[in-house]
């Protein structure tokens, strides 16, 4: 009998057949796991159809898939589906229609755990949608959208190939990019005002250095104790309220 640690998880599904009319379905899919060395047979086509589709594939040892799949038949390989649809970044834009826009970053995020309490902490600040990469990070799995509880149904999340290009897309707009990251300037002292987009960087290895060179401007939080970090979940929630704050303040003189 399996426990609650080894049972099947609601959006794995395992097996050759099973993963290949999941592609033909055309339902939106986070990822695609084969076992080392199992890259023959059906599973060759498989792999080709998900890379014209985008999604990333990861090669993981056997034990790995045996977890993921609560040791169903899997066959050597599982997919991870998406719990919600995605949005585009044009539709985020035109959420902020008659204000100026608050967009969040996540650049790989990997923990299910931060992303879903992004989310939900986006969504609770007034945010317009949460842009994240196709590759090298998290997406709207049924554990994320468990985290948010409730409000991922409420925030669109955009799921990009291109961090970078967008980016520069976004300043096309009159969007400045503000990076949470280390040896910035100070994150209460600095001007939030007009089009944020907000930059929160991975767990321990913070934002890549091809985002950082894309940042207008790069903001920290005070670090006053034996550590030099915050959770990336934490250190978004308190960038993100500063942005809020900013932002009634201008809008409400009786803001306080």
């Amino acid at each position: 009998m399996m426990d609650n640690e080894t049972k099947l998880r609601e959006d794995v599904v395992p097996g050759r057949n099973s993963v290949m009319e999941l592609l033909k379905s055309g339902r939106e899919i986070e990822s695609i796991y084969i076992v080392k060395g199992e890259l023959k047979g059906s599973i060759t086509k498989i792999v080709a159809m998900a890379k014209d589709r985008g999604i990333p594939v990861k090669e993981v040892n056997e034990i790995k898939l045996d977890n993921m799949t609560g040791f169903a038949n899997h066959q050597g390989i599982a997919a991870v589906t998406s719990a919600y649809e995605y949005s585009t970044v044009e539709e985020i834009i035109k959420n902020a229609q008659g204000h100026d826009p608050f967009i969040i970053i996540c650049d790989n995020i990997e923990d299910s755990h931060n992303l879903g309490a992004i989310i939900r902490t986006a969504e609770a600040a007034g945010a317009d949608g949460i842009i994240i990469p196709k590759r090298h990070g998290v997406g709207l799995t049924a554990v994320v959208a468990k985290i948010a509880v409730g409000a991922a149904e409420y925030m669109p999340v955009a799921r990009v190939a291109n961090l970078a290009s967008t980016i520069d897309e976004l300043k096309k707009q009159n969007i400045w990019v503000y990076g949470a990251d280390m040896d910035g300037q100070n994150w209460c002292s600095t001007d939030f005002s007009g089009g944020v987009a907000l930059v929160i960087g991975s767990e321990g290895k913070g934002i890549s250095r091809l985002i950082k060179e894309k940042c207008d401007v790069i903001v920290s939080l005070p670090m006053n104790g034996h550590i030099n970090s915050l959770n990336a979940s934490v250190a978004a929630g308190i960038m993100m309220y500063e942005v809020t704050r900013q932002k009634m303040k201008l809008n409400s003189k009786n803001f306080k």
